[in-house]
């Protein structure tokens, strides 16, 4: 809970000049790579993440925002430590809590017994996953469904429950990678209420996300990226208005026009910023 001591604008994340790039292996199909002299597997180098850098400081929701793949997922699995970057660094005040939808929960145990598992997995001692399990049962509200193996549940189920047992340990820097509107209106006011409360104790949360509308919703800053670049990175309202367009005129096909919004948005964005 939030003591007498006000964090607010004390550095979180440092991101320094951090790039990601991996090997892809690609071929005519996968069994061509056993017949000899056929369909040579092609090496080719993928920039996931390209020298970006950024500091967030306590307090801040911090959105993510760009087309599939841009590098928000890559991005924040460097962030949280799961991918090592190939050069730069990332500095943080604390272990990063990463949700996402590949989280190491098991599908054959039921949602009660992945709580006691999750909240273990985090540090939890036995006693306080108890005192715990009624608030993390509360927030993902799936009722009766808690007892059914997880893997009957649906995608949006899963990213509930998921969300709820990462708040049980209340980490101070959240990362999230899977949308929050999966599910009823009950469940986003309760997950926004939550947020909203890791921010007053002057969390950091990161959210992914493709759609500009959520991240104007609900984040105070976002950080645009487009083929691993930083391309601008301000209050989410603005970023998400520029990139709301940039995305409607390629849509319309026009990508001549759609590469000067970017230019022009990566140009005020080092003119503002440096």
């Amino acid at each position: 809970m939030a003591g007498t001591e006000d964090h607010r604008g004390e550095t979180s994340i440092l991101v320094d000049s951090v790039s990601l790039t991996y090997t892809s292996t690609s071929g005519s199909s996968p069994l061509s790579r056993f017949r000899p002299g056929q369909g040579r597997a092609r090496r080719t180098q993928v920039h996931a993440v390209r020298d970006v850098s950024f500091s967030v400081t306590r307090g801040e929701f911090v959105g993510l925002v760009g087309r599939n793949g841009s590098g928000k997922s890559s991005l924040l699995r460097v962030i949280a430590g799961v991918e090592p970057a190939t050069s730069g660094t990332v500095y943080a005040r604390s272990t990063p809590t990463l949700i996402g939808v590949s989280a190491a929960l098991i599908g054959e145990m039921t949602g009660s017994e992945n709580i006691t598992l999750g909240c273990l997995a985090m540090g939890l001692s036995p006693a306080e996953v108890e005192r715990a399990r009624p608030a993390v049962e509360e927030l993902a509200g799936l009722g009766a469904a808690i007892e059914r193996p997880m893997k009957t549940y649906s995608s949006g189920m899963g990213a509930r429950l998921r969300f709820a047992i990462s708040r049980a340990s209340h980490p101070e820097i959240l990362l999230i990678d899977e949308a929050l509107s999966t599910g009823d209106a009950s469940f986003a006011d309760r997950s926004r209420r939550a947020m909203d409360e890791a921010l007053e104790d002057a969390g950091t949360i990161f959210l992914v996300s493709h759609a500009a509308q959520t991240i104007e919703e609900l984040c105070t800053r976002a950080i645009w990226l487009e083929q691993g670049r930083l391309v601008m990175d301000g209050p989410a309202e603005e970023v998400a208005r520029q990139y709301r367009w940039f995305a409607h005129v390629l849509a319309e096909g026009d990508e001549e026009k759609a590469l000067g919004l970017l230019n022009d948005a990566h140009a005020e964005n080092r003119r503002q910023y440096g």
